[in-house]
């Protein structure tokens, strides 16, 4: 927002008049082509400029970016990945050249990072783990002392000025390994000084010595803070990164984000097509030819690759690293293949009025004249087929590129460039359907019902609703209160009359539900109820468990097979109340469930204490309204007026009757 606002401002000034909508629409695209760009820097640092323009190629068409870069997709990962590859750049820069200079503009990069995104955390851990590694392959050198000492200082004074962050960085197990590390790197470059002034049977007894009891004691000293509170352990949300199960049983509603499922093979193909073949073939490259930068690029390839592995939303961090490894493998290989013969040669050695070296030089003269006479032998053997060879490969090196346009093309314009509030289907004949269902709902509300009604959903749709149909939710996608979220799933996996008893407390006055057994949608509320359940026996396990809505052999139906528990529960009989009336096609029975593919068992539903107020075009979206307890007068369309004096029930009748 600080970002957009800052853009609008400068233009304004400037007296280029642009509306704030379209700043922030806009936002997203515009970094995207920043990101090209320092893209391209990172790899002519790590490769040369030919591999740097197919890297910077290669991102802003590929599928695994563009899902965050769209027009419209005002979120914190459209800017967040150029400030990522940016600081990367310059870090590289920094190592390369040493220079304060370039390790400043690092930290003030590191410091944009940290106040966009919480991916932060991923920078902060794998420079120390370069610098690590460099000093465990003896790369040790004043240009990285340089660099990290100075980077983890301002990185670390400036990340602390951000609010949210606060004090994280010193109390956070999360940034235990940046500390660790500059103190293993003061203790390395200290024996390194040391070195000249000792003899070199005292450098070795007193290096290994001093390195183990730096290492010791920063772990000693990090379990030690950890046991007595000073420093906060690895929160959920970073602990399920290295323990896969770990959020699904102990915090479900982490583990109940789409994003942070575990990836699948097809979804490393959908969004990165040949480079996820390629990409292997670059890091051999870099592996071969190793020097520091390309440490660096390894190791940023290896972590990503494991942790795009395990939560499909950390497959942005993976994508600009594969641009880059496939873009140096594509221009390894064009360079092979396509380069100039010529430059293959030895150059030739000027003369010198030296008598040494025209006597050095004619010995190059000797050896250039023997490579020079085994190539044309070689050539000579191998000249029908050579050329041959390169047309070969230069084709199918083309076709790949050509069908990762076509792909990158064909993804975009289907799977990222539609709403997410409109739903499109395609019929036998090419011809294209819009479902409405959402924004036709959210309308309905905003139009029919009173300004101050409460609606009572699954946490998934709170900022649609709160920002298209402007009514109160009860929860949404700020997920940090998992209690108020629990009791919301136990109001749907409860039946009808204890939900009732909810929702009367929570002063709901309708319940909104997303249905998708009639176009077969599968994102709707039944195939998440699984996860409502969860999260609802986390705080509420004497009243809900899971195991309740399974059948005897452990089965999650929907049918007349299915638990009685399910068939009776609150989210069951909403989702599919009339639908044992509806008949779709001649080819399946009344109630028969699109989705899930089977006829639903309880067709008899009946509600006593909520009433259908609307159902979408397409049954997607379903409204209830909570009737008024027969006992207890209302008055609809105002605010009620919470008792807070118990003892005095009269204080609050006055209030509400004036």
């Amino acid at each position: 927002m600080i970002t957009a606002g800052l853009i609008h401002w400068i233009l304004n000034t400037l007296n280029i008049t642009v509306h704030i909508r379209d700043v922030c629409v806009f936002l997203a695209p515009t970094f995207s082509g920043l990101t090209s760009i320092s893209t391209f820097l990172l790899t002519r640092e790590l490769w040369n400029q030919g591999a740097g323009l197919l890297a910077a190629c290669f991102i802003a068409i590929v599928p695994g970016y563009i899902s965050r870069s769209v027009a419209g997709s005002f979120d914190n990962e459209g800017i967040a990945i150029f400030a990522l590859q940016f600081t990367y750049y310059l870090w590289v820069k920094s190592v390369k050249t040493g220079s304060v200079f370039w390790t400043m503009c690092c930290c003030l990069s590191y410091f944009y990072m940290v106040s966009a995104w919480g991916g932060y955390v991923f920078i902060i851990n794998l420079i120390p783990l370069h610098v690590f590694v460099l000093l465990l392959m003896q790369r040790y050198s004043k240009r990285v002392y340089i660099a990290y000492s100075t980077f983890y200082i301002v990185g670390l004074i400036l990340s602390m000025q951000i609010p949210f962050v606060g004090f994280q960085p010193i109390r956070t197990s999360e940034h235990m390994a940046a500390a660790g590390v500059f103190a293993l790197l003061q203790a390395y470059a200290f024996l390194q000084y040391l070195r000249d002034r000792l003899t070199k049977q005292e450098f070795q007894t007193l290096f290994f010595l001093g390195v183990s009891l730096a290492a010791g004691a920063v772990f000693l000293s990090v379990i030690y803070l950890t046991y007595t509170g000073y420093i906060a352990p690895w929160s959920g949300r970073f602990y399920s990164l290295w323990d896969t199960g770990y959020a699904k049983i102990h915090i479900p509603i982490i583990a109940s984000v789409s994003e942070h499922q575990p990836t699948t093979w097809v979804s490393f193909f959908f969004d990165l097509h040949i480079l996820v073949c390629t990409f292997p073939a670059g890091l051999w490259f870099c592996i071969k030819n190793i020097n520091d930068e390309r440490v660096f690029v390894a190791l940023y390839a290896i972590s990503a690759v494991y942790f795009a592995g395990v939560m499909v939303r950390l497959m942005l961090t993976l994508t600009p690293v594969v641009c880059m490894l496939s873009a140096i493998a594509f221009s390894n290989v064009f360079e092979h293949y396509l380069g100039d013969d010529m430059k293959r040669e030895n150059p030739p050695v000027e003369d010198s009025s030296d008598e040494d070296d025209k006597r050095n030089q004619g010995n190059l003269y000797d050896k250039a004249g023997k490579v020079r006479k085994h190539a044309t032998e070689q050539e000579k053997t191998e000249e029908g087929l050579g050329p041959n060879i390169k047309s070969i490969v230069t084709m199918l090196m083309l076709m790949l590129l050509m069908m990762f346009a076509v792909h990158c093309t064909w993804v975009t314009s289907n799977a990222y460039s539609s709403p997410s509030v409109v739903l499109a289907s395609y019929n036998h004949d090419g011809t294209r359907n819009i479902l409405d269902d959402f924004r036709e709902a959210y309308f309905w509300l905003r139009q029919n019902t009173d300004e101050h009604a409460r609606v009572m959903s699954w946490w998934d749709y709170g900022y649609q609703i709160a920002g298209m149909a402007n009514r109160t939710t009860l929860v949404d996608n700020n997920t940090w209160n998992n209690s108020h979220i629990a009791l919301v799933g136990k109001a749907m996996s409860s039946n009808e009359t204890a939900a009732y008893k909810i929702m009367r407390t929570l002063d709901v006055d309708y319940v909104l539900v997303i249905f998708g057994g009639v176009i077969g949608y599968s994102g709707d509320d039944i195939n998440k109820f699984l996860w409502m359940v969860r999260i609802a026996e986390g705080e509420h396990p004497k009243d809900i468990r899971e195991s309740d809505y399974f059948t005897p052999q452990g089965e999650f139906r929907v049918d007349k097979a299915g638990s009685p528990t399910l068939l009776n529960c609150l989210m069951y009989k909403m989702s599919y109340y009339r639908f044992g009336e509806m008949q779709l096609d001649f080819r399946t029975p009344p109630g028969f469930d699109r989705t899930r593919n089977a006829e639903i068992g309880n067709k008899d539903i009946k509600f006593k204490h909520l009433e259908e107020a609307f159902t979408s075009e397409h049954w997607l979206v379903r409204i209830y309204k909570v009737k008024a307890p027969d006992n207890r007068e209302t008055l609809d369309h105002k605010p009620r007026v919470t008792n807070i004096f118990p003892k005095q029930k009269y204080l609050s009748k006055k209030v509400g009757a004036k």
